[in-house]
């Protein structure tokens, strides 16, 4: 039967702009006495990289446009937050009670361009999305291999509402030295039909899975997922995960 064992990293300290993300992943990993795997796959909350290359900001220091005033106003919310949501934001896709649904600049569709604020320091200070997680993915795994001699897959996570679902789930929102999907089509069932339409979202299945080990108060923010036969690639992109808003099938 296959398996696959999911390891839960601990990093202890309180991430800080500047920090270097894959020494403490190294650091955690030493004291830990686990060794890293070429086909490990090295699973990352994008808390800690937002916080490590400050992508952070003080809402009071937010000058807000007229639009944002509106909003937070009828949405009792701080009028700097709701400026820098409007930023970060490709378009208003609804506005449910005092949340605002966006669609990011990645093309990501989540509440408040994914800016929040926990395990964030400071009553007005709020965490946003890294521009390019991809990117982050891709420097992290090319550190972790020049340091270690092993190239992991990397997949970076946010925790996001589903609709018509209750309760987050871990997707993917960067990865680097794999493929997020995996195509069935053209391959048979088990009795033997043709498969037309499977398409397994497999990052996003990894990053839900790792998230079992993580948590949000665990100091937890790193996974290994160990033992899954992942289809490797060195030009995928979170960003085909993405169904643009006039492909989607519940729209």
């Amino acid at each position: 039967m296959d398996s696959i064992e999911i390891i839960g990293v601990k990093i202890e300290k309180d991430i800080e702009p500047g920090d270097d993300i894959p020494e403490l992943i190294i650091e955690a990993l030493n004291n830990m006495n686990i060794k890293l795997e070429e086909r490990d796959i090295l699973v990352i909350c994008q808390k800690i990289i937002s916080k490590a290359k400050g992508f952070l900001f003080d809402a009071s220091k937010v000058k807000p446009s007229p639009k944002a005033l509106e909003l937070a106003r009828k949405l009792g919310k701080k009028p700097g937050l709701i400026e820098f949501v409007l930023r970060q934001s490709k378009s208003i896709f609804n506005i449910w009670r005092r949340v605002i649904i966006t669609e990011t600049h990645h093309g990501l569709i989540c509440p408040n361009a994914g800016i929040d604020k926990s395990n964030v320091k400071g009553e007005n200070w709020y965490s946003f999305l890294p521009p390019d997680p991809d990117m982050e993915a891709q420097k992290i795994r090319e550190e972790i291999g020049k340091r270690l001699g092993v190239y992991p897959a990397v997949i970076i996570t946010d925790t996001m509402s589903r609709p018509f679902r209750r309760g987050q789930v871990n997707f993917a929102i960067g990865v680097a030295g794999m493929a997020p999907l995996l195509d069935y089509r053209g391959k048979s069932d088990m009795y033997g039909k043709p498969l037309r339409i499977t398409i397994i979202a497999i990052a996003d299945e990894i990053a839900a899975a790792a998230e079992l080990v993580m948590g949000k108060t665990k100091r937890c923010p790193v996974a290994i997922v160990r033992n899954y036969k992942y289809p490797r690639s060195e030009q995928a992109s979170a960003k085909e995960l993405i169904v643009k808003l006039d492909e989607d099938m519940f729209l």
